[in-house]
């Protein structure tokens, strides 16, 4: 068995030199095709995409992307861990080359096969026919959507603990579904504390000098690539966190953005701070959080919140109010998150909705919502359109609406207002006792 590669503990005078030479050198990978080395026979054979500045449409970039694969190299064959997109091919197999003959790669790995990741393999497949590809169980419809129908591939699919041996090493399989697709999984080098983590610990952050203790500030980076890829599964990454936390972990190797050797294990649990609710502990477990978003144009809205808001507040529920006129909407989406029913009022303007409830709205695509209680009002002039299309907007994202939305023509009068009043109290009415009735209430016939 070969020594352990430690970052901090290395065995041997000549091994404790390769690898304080590993750690301090800064590396120039742009100037270059070589892999390089961090860790004993562990390379990273990935590319750099710099100039790239969005990602999947809805990710800046601000300097760029990698594509990080991975090399490991065992007494009985060699391990390739992940692609890069089929654009960057060339300098992917070059980086390999340099390293690894084709007729010794025995295992290709993919944890997960979103094209940036497998658009080398089917060429990879070609120089190396002996290897056995290792994937997800999900991930086998996933990889014949993604292969023409004459380039048939044989796979191996592997779970959690499943285990493949490179002779004095072993790749461990962990399940990590839906993160971020329903295919994901890492793998972890037993032995050396290695985790190949796939999307997950990583972010869109380009630096050629490749380790998180020599790149630059991409603290943003990372929490900015959490909330767009990883935020919407929350629940699965803490599933995914009861797997990894007990690992020993040395480094983490990502396939995008900086490799972490450097005390690893805080973005693990920076993971796990992130998907925790920071909220939770301020409202008391015995209470139900609901808030009320609204715009209004001339006050004949604002007039319904706050007799809504006033009667929604009961006991066991806690709500809140907020203008949408007086501030941003991206600070609203940790509260939404944390909430147990949303309702949201808007006038009707040119058959529409405001605009900044549609931006409030666009924004939660972020954010799991399925199973909160929606609801919808607004005065309007002519033909009140808003309150339905925020309805189906919420049904949209798989919340529950028990409540049809309550719409009054201009200024409200008092009766108005005291419907608005049993408008808010059948809403809370509603989270407290979700199994009472069954379908949509009509607010015509609860008053």
């Amino acid at each position: 068995m070969r020594p352990v590669f430690h970052s901090t503990l290395v065995h041997g005078t000549r091994k404790r030199g390769v690898v304080e030479k590993m750690r301090n050198k800064s590396m120039d990978v742009s100037s270059h095709r070589q892999a390089v080395a961090f860790a004993d026979n562990v390379y990273w054979i990935g590319v750099l995409d710099p100039t790239l500045r969005t990602f999947d449409i809805i990710l800046r970039t601000a300097n760029g992307t990698t594509y990080n694969a991975y090399l490991v190299k065992g007494s009985e064959g060699v391990a390739i861990i992940d692609t890069v997109k089929e654009s960057f091919s060339d300098e992917f197999f070059a980086r390999l080359e340099s390293v690894a003959d084709y007729k010794d790669i025995k295992v290709i790995v993919l944890n997960h096969l979103e094209p940036d990741h497998s658009g080398a393999l089917p060429e990879l497949m070609r120089r190396a026919p002996q290897a056995k590809l290792y994937i997800s169980q999900r991930a086998t419809s996933m990889l014949k959507a993604l292969l023409k129908p004459s380039s048939e591939i044989a796979y191996t699919t592997v779970t959690t603990d499943d285990t493949v041996s490179l002779g004095d090493r072993t790749l461990r399989f962990l399940h990590t579904p839906f993160l971020h697709w329903p295919d994901t999984q890492c793998t972890y080098l037993e032995g050396q504390g290695i985790l190949f983590s796939g999307d997950v610990f990583g972010c869109h952050y380009c630096d050629k000098r490749l380790f998180n203790d020599q790149v630059g500030d991409f603290r943003f980076s990372f929490d900015y690539y959490y909330a767009h890829i990883m935020r919407p599964f929350k629940s699965h990454v803490l599933d995914a966190l009861k797997l990894i936390e007990p690992l020993k972990l040395n480094q983490i190797a990502p396939t995008h953005g900086p490799i972490l050797r450097e005390r690893p294990r805080r973005y693990v649990t920076h993971y796990r701070e992130l998907s925790t609710s920071s909220l939770s502990t301020d409202i008391n477990e015995q209470n139900q959080s609901l808030i009320v978003f609204y715009m209004s144009a001339y006050g004949n809205t604002a007039k319904m919140a706050e007799e809504i808001f006033e009667g929604a507040s009961i006991d066991g529920v806690r709500v809140s109010l907020y203008d949408l006129e007086g501030g941003e909407v991206d600070p609203f989406v940790d509260l939404i998150e944390a909430a147990d029913a949303l309702v949201f009022g808007s006038p009707t303007i040119n058959g529409d909705a405001v605009k900044p409830i549609w931006n409030l709205l666009s924004s939660l695509a972020v954010v799991n919502l399925k199973g909160k209680v929606g609801a919808a009002f607004g005065s309007y002039g002519w033909s009140g359109e808003a309150v339905r299309m925020i309805e189906d907007r919420m049904r949209g994202l798989k919340m529950r609406i028990p409540i049809q939305g309550l719409r009054i023509k201009l200024i409200p009068t008092t009766e108005e207002l005291s419907d608005c009043h049993q408008f808010g109290e059948n809403i809370a009415h509603a989270l407290i006792n979700p199994n009472q009735g069954s379908g949509v209430i009509e607010f015509s016939d609860i008053h």
